[in-house]
């Protein structure tokens, strides 16, 4: 193969392989690999030649890069959360921004179906599930279901089940991304058909207090789980300028350390529903104030963090 055609099929790659500043250590190794394959055949073929010069000085970078993360990786597993996690996150937006609008796009067809046909919610609910709730509107206590268990059992209960569902989301992503789609339309579609039961019966904001006390923390792990699951099958079916093997496997990398990074979440969703949202009835203040917190660690963290942590590390460039 000529020189010139050899830099013409892997320029577009290594461009994109040039920026290390957020890239995940898995990344950096999985890159150093396939640079030193680059490096070792044009040395073989073009011994002296500036594209082996080229190579030489990426490869250095990515040295220094890797060394430095190694170093960073011993001050503790708490650093997973404080920068590889949030740069994780910053770097999918885009896919969990979709994420996110195909949840809501599902929800509102939830609302609306449910206002068009008064059997949809069941159909979602279930029976058991409505009945049971309809009986509790009736006894003054319509969150009355969040305190029908012991708040320990409830808590290890609904944290593991919380924590299921985030990783069959996820593992639904390897058909395709279409698998994670269903997960997040069908738990979308469920949301929507849950608070437009409560606001037939004019309870909306009672049941907005109760359920997202919890929910803020809890549907927003589930979005970004799907995304996660996005990001694996999205890897299979866009490669881009990669072997199709190896974007798979580094995507499915970044969907595992995105889904595990979650589980703080869920267990904080999972302490709140079982210790807090059974007060709902009672206190729609304490709901109240629940939201807010959570609304803010959402946003700052999820949302605000990775972007300024982006934004120091890579000194505005991307």
């Amino acid at each position: 193969m000529k020189e010139a055609r050899f830099v013409s099929q892997n320029k577009e790659k290594w461009g994109k392989m040039e920026n290390v500043n957020h890239l995940d250590t898995d990344t950096l190794a999985s890159n150093y690999v396939i640079l030193s394959d680059d490096l070792s055949y044009a040395k073989t073929f073009y011994p002296g030649s500036d594209v082996v010069k080229y190579l030489n000085q990426l490869i250095s970078v990515y040295q220094i890069n890797i060394y430095g993360q190694e170093r960073s990786e011993k001050k503790g597993i708490l650093s997973f959360w404080v920068r590889e996690f949030p740069l994780l996150l910053y770097r999918e937006r885009r896919t969990l921004l979709f994420a996110f609008l195909f949840f809501l796009f599902a929800a509102l067809i939830g609302i609306f179906s449910t206002a068009k046909d008064d059997t949809f919610v069941r159909l979602i609910l279930g029976d058991a599930y409505v009945d049971k709730t309809l009986e509790n509107i009736e006894n003054g206590t319509p969150m009355g279901i969040y305190s029908s268990s012991n708040e320990v059992d409830m808590f290890f209960m609904i944290t593991a089940n919380n924590i299921k569902v985030a990783f069959v989301a996820f593992v639904f992503g390897i058909f395709f991304s279409a698998g994670t789609l269903w997960i997040l339309f069908s738990n979308g579609v469920m949301l929507g058909a849950f608070q437009y039961f409560f606001f037939q019966h004019g309870l909306l904001l009672h049941s907005v207090m109760s359920v997202w006390a919890h929910g803020t923390f809890e549907i927003t792990s589930i979005i970004i789980a799907g995304g996660a699951g996005l990001v694996m099958g999205n890897s299979f079916l866009f490669p881009g300028t990669y072997k199709r093997s190896y974007s798979f496997r580094n995507g499915a990398l970044r969907g595992i350390k995105i889904v595990t990074g979650l589980i703080p979440f869920f267990i904080i969703a999972g302490w709140i529903e079982s210790f807090i949202t059974r007060y709902a009835d009672t206190y729609p203040v304490v709901g109240a104030v629940a939201i807010i917190l959570s609304l803010g660690g959402v946003i700052g963290y999820f949302v605000v963090y990775p972007y300024y942590l982006h934004k120091t590390e890579t000194n505005g460039k991307d």
